[in-house]
């Protein structure tokens, strides 16, 4: 391997390479990432593309919209990986009438040891370093922009007063494709703040009967802790350092780019499918996660393969289709997948 070159020593301008102790970071890293799989295996059967993308996730300090049918260990899975990585787990299940405070918390009147009655503020579930927003599109409104704050701010606001969420912090939302009936649909603006959309599919046969033959007789086993939040933290800034080439820049700006059917970079065949391409913070996404990747992988830089591998979790959420769209059964992972189909 050549030599690695400090960051700040590199020429003005040009994208930075590793440190010699970034390098060794990342080959810690990549050998852990390979432990985290082993040891969720242990009680999450199959499912290995959906652990990647919730690692890729943490490590880009973004969030993710779980999308699958019931019964498919979405609790199980999330609640484990907080378990093998040392954080505050909370489940929030949400409903039609779940207002903001139940989430956020409140202030509540005590009595002090002074015989005075004062004003304590008392946390919400959402105070965790992950949080299962469980059906997040049964909620109303008012109480999705305030899961909107806390995601976007890592802060949220009660009567006034501020109060920081502990790092890391991290919201997995799910959504049940199957019920839709008194369901607030998630505006478009809180779609784009989640880094990917991970669609859980039915397991395969031989994964069935291997779920049945784990969850019909004893306990699930306790998981060893692998990291703690100091190390997360850590690893998450040096996913931010993984250096990216320009040409990697140039790519995923334009596969973007070609999502949107005004501004005439879409191809033609795009035009009557889509009436609202993927924004800006796509682009910022693509990248992250590739850099997430890449240091998941053990590797020093970011290739082509790490985007494409992103894109479509990435871009799928994002797609606005219209009616000929759906008339013709095309929805927006397919057109996704034929984008990255002409790329390749």
């Amino acid at each position: 391997m050549s030599q690695s070159v400090v960051p700040n020593q590199s020429s003005p301008g040009s994208e930075p390479t590793l440190s010699d102790d970034d390098v060794e970071a990342v080959d810690r890293l990549g050998r852990l990432t390979q432990q985290l799989r082993d040891e969720l295996a242990r009680v999450i059967v199959g499912q290995r593309e959906t652990i990647d993308l919730l690692l890729v996730c943490l490590f880009a300090r973004r969030h993710a919209l779980l999308m699958g049918v019931p019964g498919l260990a979405k609790t199980l899975l999330v609640s484990k990986l907080a378990e093998t990585m040392s954080l505050k787990f909370n489940r929030i299940q949400f409903t039609p009438d779940l207002m903001p405070m139940d989430i956020t918390g409140t202030d509540i009147l005590q009595d002090s040891g002074s015989g005075r009655r004062e004003f304590h503020f008392a946390h919400g579930p959402v105070f965790a370093n992950i949080v299962l927003a469980d059906e997040i599109n049964r909620a109303p409104p008012k109480t999705q922009a305030a899961m909107l704050e806390a995601m976007q701010e890592h802060r949220i606001t009660v009567v006034g007063k501020g109060f920081d969420l502990p790092p890391p912090f991290m919201v997995l939302a799910t959504q049940n494709p199957v019920e839709q009936e008194g369901t607030y649909p998630l505006p478009e603006a809180q779609l784009d703040r989640f880094m990917a959309l991970i669609e859980l599919d039915y397991p395969s046969e031989e994964e069935e009967i291997a779920i049945a033959r784990t969850t019909t007789g004893g306990g699930l086993p306790e998981l060893q802790h692998l990291m703690t939040a100091e190390n997360i933290i850590a690893n998450q800034d040096l996913v931010r350092r993984i250096p990216v080439p320009d040409h990697i820049y140039t790519e995923a700006a334009r596969l973007v780019r070609k999502t949107r059917p005004a501004g005439g970079t879409a191809p033609a065949w795009l035009l009557p499918l889509v009436s609202w391409g993927a924004g800006p913070r796509a682009v910022q996404d693509l990248i992250l996660g590739a850099k997430s990747r890449a240091a998941l992988e053990g590797s020093y830089m970011v290739r082509t393969e790490d985007v494409r591998a992103v894109a479509q979790p990435v871009l799928t959420h994002r797609l606005i289709t219209t009616f000929a769209a759906q008339a013709e059964g095309m929805t927006a992972r397919d057109i996704v997948a034929r984008l990255l189909g002409e790329e390749g």
